[in-house]
């Protein structure tokens, strides 16, 4: 969830590889690069590649979202696939290849996609793979699973089950699941799902890890058991930060740009060179952003993603060195 932050308020007061295509450099991805996929502006010793999700500005057209990303310096998008996304599920045989090549003209890449799949029987979930697969996209995020807090041990067992007949069209097209931890879902505290995915076969099924949402479920130090977890085999990651706060309905977590909340990055990346992590970052705005008009929300929020760009590349580039 977003909520409004004072910033000047708040200064005051990750079995071994094969398992993750992402963890060194002679893993092979999925698929190789096609025509027209951009080569990574290479931060410092970090071989992959940094995308800046593209859920923050929905109004954009494939080609102006993708010229505009450019300009700022990411190597490519992690574009939305999924109801209200940049790509609908029900028109993805058509519209996910003209997307890709929008943004492929551009010199970027669409090295991974965000999905609201679920399960094999999602009416978009075989043609999303298929496509994915035919374009070598090589990464693939699913939707959430949802504690209902009624029986959390069958509620887990049934997203389980879910999430494994996803894991079977990801082994049947070659493209890769990621699972994104996310606060109050299943996932959240990460051992819960580890039980799902560390039996399944590691080349489709890995962590998308989040330390922000890993920090605000872990406190002090379980964050750095889940980044330890899921470590060996890692697929991508999501960047983000937030703070507690609190108001009048009580404390909240509150998003905000990097470096200016409760993430401990040098820590993080750290553990991530450590690890010989070089998968894809998708870099997310989910703070609040303002503007009273399209063009000015949508000029606020890329000059929000360069900052945090720059940040960015400058704690992996401390971390993994030049």
């Amino acid at each position: 969830m977003a909520h409004n932050f004072s910033r000047r308020a708040f200064l005051a007061a990750a079995s071994s590889l094969p398992a993750a295509a992402g963890l060194r450099a002679s893993a092979p991805l999925a698929h190789p690069p096609s025509p027209g996929q951009s080569v990574s502006r290479r931060t410092g010793g970090f071989r992959g590649e940094i995308v800046l999700f593209s859920k923050p500005l929905p109004q954009m057209e494939w080609q102006r979202l993708a010229a505009n990303v450019k300009r700022l310096g990411f190597d490519g998008i992690d574009l939305t696939v999924r109801p209200e996304g940049h790509v609908l599920p029900e028109r993805v045989e058509e519209d996910l290849p003209k997307a890709v090549a929008a943004i492929r003209r551009e010199g970027l890449s669409v090295p991974m996609i965000t999905t609201g799949l679920v399960s094999a029987s999602d009416p978009a979930a075989r043609s999303t793979f298929s496509t994915a697969a035919a374009l070598s996209i090589s990464y693939l995020k699913p939707d959430y699973y949802r504690y209902e807090l009624k029986d959390v041990r069958s509620e887990l067992a049934r997203a389980g089950d879910r999430l494994r007949s996803l894991v079977e069209l990801a082994k049947e097209y070659r493209v890769q699941i990621g699972f994104h931890n996310h606060e109050e879902y299943i996932g959240a505290p990460l051992w819960d799902i580890a039980s799902v995915i560390e039996p399944l076969d590691p080349a489709w099924i890995g962590y998308y890890f989040d330390v922000r949402h890993a920090t605000a479920e872990g406190g002090v130090g379980c964050w750095k058991i889940s980044t330890n977890l899921v470590s060996r085999r890692l697929k991508m990651l999501a960047v983000k930060d937030f703070f507690w706060e609190k108001t009048p309905k009580g404390w909240l977590d509150g998003n905000c740009p990097l470096g200016e909340g409760m993430v401990n990055w040098k820590y993080f990346f750290r553990e991530m060179a450590r690890a010989g992590f070089h998968g894809p970052i998708s870099l997310h705005l989910e703070y609040d952003i303002p503007g009273s008009t399209t063009a000015e929300k949508e000029k606020n929020t890329l000059e929000a993603a360069g900052r945090d760009l720059t940040f960015l590349r400058a704690r992996i580039e401390e971390a993994y060195g030049s």
